[in-house]
Order: structure tokens, then C-alpha cells, then sequence
């Protein structure tokens, strides 16, 4: 071996060892070997269970590159060249492909007739892993002298060549590993997410269609700009950061999560108890003479409104200055109890909880349910991501800081927000104010959503020119209709 070629060969070890790309491999595997075989021609099989599958081809020559699609797949027989290299973990050199009678020579010969071209001398490497296993053939044709004549493969070149074979090998095998390994840890994101969404029923696909409006939001955003600002690496964090975002959740109680009402269902419960109680009190007072039954039905009637008025103020968005004074005036009003106590119709902890201006939730369940952050933070720094996805954790756990410094759990502001977080945090908005599977609200029509956003903006809690971007980009659409939010799926 010169020492020319033994330079190559630890360069190629070098270069195939830091790709991490599938399909780059192959070419830059295929590119290196015919360089230091000096061949005009080369092509790179793979192992598909019983068969060959034809991934690279490259014919300097007929200036011809192929990635194989459409090519039929090459049988595990011996009268294959391919084939048989692999089968008896052998090279195989041949000085002239139409004066060899031991292989099956019949496919280069139409290849040549089809394409004008003299397919001569042939080596055929096989690639095995280190444990052995079986991962395809390197084939290479017409070696070329100084002149740039077609000329047999010189038998030092086999050693050279099953060398550089074995680091393909090696690096093939280490890429599929880290293929699947990626694979199975997006597998269990997914599921996790699933299993996170599933858990209460308006959560059922929040985070497959941010995920999905993400994408689409990433894809419009590389359109519009010279440089893309998101590689693939890029990509692939921010989309992990998505969904993660709301892995907290699995810590925040169902009773929280779901509350559909100011009132839990049991304070719901035991207020109409009690409204069914002072009716029925009234009723048989008057029956038995101890009230006058002159106004029963203007009771009746009372207590039908207060229990309409009550429904309604528990199932709204906002309390209005009024509903909260009609809630002070129930709160005043009595009765005597079966015991003659004297009782008031709301209590103090029902007031409060109706009294809440904004959502469902009191001041100690929305801190229960805030702590799905400091919980995602906390469940995402126990795992141990790659660099690539280093930034996961941290982006993941501030989805709900506002550039103002208002928002939880840090109170970060402005530049201390990172650009992808932003972006969550828009997206998560969104979704929250058009999905219809929320049991506290109604759904925002995109316009009303559209306008929400922009009063964030106004506020001082989004990123302005972010904001606008999601707008005019629409990513959104065709992911809220009933008969579509099931039907797409994201590749992290």
C-alpha cells in the first residue's frame, strides 16, 4: 500500500465517522471508495432481509448518479457477483466482466447496451459489522491507469479497499444504531405526550397540533428568508420542546385539570341541594299555616332565577361587575334551617369561588396548575438529552413567560426569552383559545383569536414581529376541523 493511499484511508476513517446522516453516508462512502480505487464507475448495495437494495450508483463516464429508486433488488444467490461476495465474505476481483464464465454478468452487459458503455474490470467488497453481521456490497468498475485507461484492479487495492469497507461498515451500523436509538426515544416522547393529552379530556391532542402548527410555522419561516432559520437540528429541538411542553401535567390534579365550573361538581351539588331545601322549607310552611302562602310562587320563581343566575355566572369566562353584585345579595339573604338555625343561602366559600373574575380556577388552583412548568423543568432535567437537544428542558418549562416579566414560573422579560420559546408560548396560546375540546370555554374563532394575540402583543407579552409572522402565515388551518385533528402526524 503507498503511503498516498494510506493517508486516504485514515482521511476516509475521519469522514465517515463524523456524518450522521444516513443517505450523506452512503455518498460520501461510495464518493471515497472510488476515488482511492481510481474507478470511473461504483455502486453501494445494502442488505434487505434476502436480498440487495441498490442505494447508490455513480458513473463518471455517463457524468450518471442514481439513488437506486425503481431499480429491481438483487436475490441472495451465487450467481450473483454481489451476492456471492457477501454470502462468503469474500472479495471478488474480475479483470473483464464478458470473459469471466463464473458469475452472472448478464445485468452489465445490458446495462452497456442500453447505455453505450464497456463495463471491464470489477472488485466487489463485501461490508460486515465487527460482530459480523451482514450490511451490503461495495461494487466497483473499470479501474483506471495513469493514462486514464480502463485497467484490472491492481491486487494490492483488495486489502485497501476490504479496509475502508470495514469503517463503512462500522459507520453505517453506528448511524442505524443512533437512527433507532433517536427513533425509540421520539417513540417514548410521543407516547408520554399521548399519554399527558389523554389524561384529561380537553388536552386530548393539544400538543399534536402544536406540533404540527410548528412545523408548518418553521417550514413558512426558512421560506421567507435567505438563510434558513432553522437547520434540522433546529428543528428537531424545538419540535421535542413542543412536545414536552406540558409533560408537568402528569403532577397536576385531575380536579384542577378538568375544572369545568367555578364550583366543583360537589359544591355544585350541595348549593342545589340547599336552594331545593329553602323551597322546600317555604312550601311546608305555608302548608302547615307558619307563612303566608300568598307569595309562594313569587318564591318559587326566586328561587328558579338564583339558580339560572347561578349556572351561568359558574360556567362563564368573565364575571361581570353586576354578577358579582347579585352574588353579594344572595350571599345576604337567609333562611332557618330544620334545626331553626338561620343559614344564608350562599356560603362564604361558594361566593368566593364564584366570585373568581377570570376562569374556573381560585388563587390556590391556579398555582396548583402553574406548577406543570416548575414540574416539566423538574421531570426534564432528570433526563439525560444529547446535545442536539440540549435546549429541550429549558425551553420546554418557560412556554408561559411574557416579555413583560409577567408571566411564571421565573418572570423572565424580553431578551432573557429565547426565540424559540416564543414561539411555544404562541402557539400554546393559540390553541388553547380556538380548540373546541376546553370544558371551561367556548371556542374562539380564529378572528377572535387572532385579535387576543394582538392584544398580547399590545400588552407587552408577546414577540411582535413573531406574532404577526404566525398570523400571516395561517399555519394553523385545516388542523381544527372535527374531521381532521386525528389525521396528521409529526416527525421529530
Amino acid at each position: 500500500m503507498r503511503l498516498e493511499d494510506m493517508k486516504k484511508v485514515l482521511e476516509i476513517g475521519v469522514k465517515l465517522s463524523s456524518e450522521r446522516d444516513l443517505e450523506r453516508l452512503l455518498e460520501e462512502i461510495l464518493s471515497c471508495v472510488m476515488e482511492l480505487a481510481r474507478c470511473d464507475a461504483g455502486t453501494l448495495y445494502l442488505l434487505d432481509g434476502d436480498v440487495l437494495r441498490f442505494r447508490i450508483s455513480r458513473n463518471n463516464t455517463l457524468k450518471n448518479y442514481s439513488n437506486g429508486e425503481g431499480m429491481p433488488p438483487v436475490p441472495l444467490e451465487r450467481a450473483n457477483v454481489c451476492a456471492l461476495a457477501l454470502l462468503e465474505d469474500r472479495t471478488i476481483c474480475v479483470e473483464d466482466v464478458y470473459h469471466s464464465p463464473d458469475y452472472d454478468f448478464s445485468g452489465p452487459r445490458r446495462y452497456d447496451a442500453r447505455n453505450g458503455y464497456r463495463t471491464r474490470s470489477m472488485l466487489v467488497v463485501p461490508m460486515r459489522s465487527r460482530g459480523g453481521e451482514k450490511l451490503g456490497v461495495l461494487q466497483l468498475i473499470n479501474a483506471m491507469d495513469g493514462d486514464g485507461q480502463v485497467c484490472p484492479f491492481a491486487p494490492d487495492m483488495e486489502l485497501v479497499l476490504e479496509s475502508v469497507a470495514s469503517q463503512a461498515a462500522l459507520a453505517i451500523q453506528n448511524v442505524r444504531y443512533i437512527r433507532e436509538i433517536k427513533g425509540l426515544f421520539n417513540s417514548f416522547v410521543r407516547v408520554m405526550s399521548t399519554a399527558i393529552d389523554e389524561r384529561s379530556s380537553y388536552n386530548a391532542d393539544h400538543s399534536r397540533r402544536m406540533a404540527r402548527c410548528g412545523e408548518r410555522f418553521m417550514d413558512w419561516l426558512n421560506a421567507r428568508s435567505k438563510e434558513p432559520h432553522f437547520s434540522l437540528r433546529r428543528r428537531e429541538e424545538l419540535l421535542m420542546g413542543i412536545w414536552l411542553h406540558d409533560i408537568g401535567k402528569v403532577t397536576t390534579p385531575l380536579e384542577v385539570m378538568d375544572k369545568a365550573g367555578r364550583l366543583s361538581p360537589l359544591q355544585a351539588a350541595r348549593l342545589k341541594s340547599r336552594l331545593t331545601e329553602i323551597w322546600l322549607t317555604r312550601r311546608i310552611d305555608c302548608l302547615e299555616g307558619r307563612a303566608d302562602s300568598g307569595g309562594l310562587e313569587a318564591f318559587h320563581q326566586s328561587i328558579r332565577e338564583a339558580e339560572e343566575q347561578i349556572d351561568n355566572i359558574n360556567g362563564a369566562e368573565f364575571v361581570t361587575d353586576d354578577q358579582l353584585a347579585w352574588l353579594d345579595g344572595l350571599r345576604r339573604r337567609t333562611y332557618t334551617d330544620q334545626d331553626g338555625r338561620e343559614q344564608s343561602w350562599l356560603t362564604d366559600e361558594e361566593y368566593e369561588m364564584l366570585s373568581i373574575r377570570k376562569g374556573t380556577l381560585s388563587r390556590q388552583e391556579l398555582e396548583k396548575m402553574r406548577r406543570h412548568v416548575v414540574m416539566t423543568d423538574k421531570m426534564l432535567s432528570q433526563i439525560r438529552f444529547s446535545q442536539e437537544l440540549a435546549h429541550v428542558p429549558e425551553w420546554a418549562a418557560a412556554h408561559h413567560e411574557k416579555l413583560n416579566g409577567k408571566g411564571y414560573p421565573r418572570g423572565m422579560k424580553g431578551d432573557e426569552i429565547p426565540f424559540e420559546v416564543r414561539i411555544i408560548t404562541i402557539l400554546d396560546i393559540f390553541d388553547a383559545l380556538v380548540a373546541s375540546d376546553r370544558p371551561y370555554k367556548k371556542a374562539k374563532t380564529v378572528e377572535q383569536a387572532i385579535r387576543i394575540l394582538r392584544f398580547g402583543v399590545k400588552d407587552g407579552e408577546l414577540d411582535p414581529e413573531l406574532t404577526e409572522q404566525f398570523i400571516e402565515s395561517r399555519c394553523w388551518e385545516g388542523l381544527y376541523g372535527h374531521s381532521e385533528e386525528k389525521e396528521f402526524e409529526v416527525n421529530v
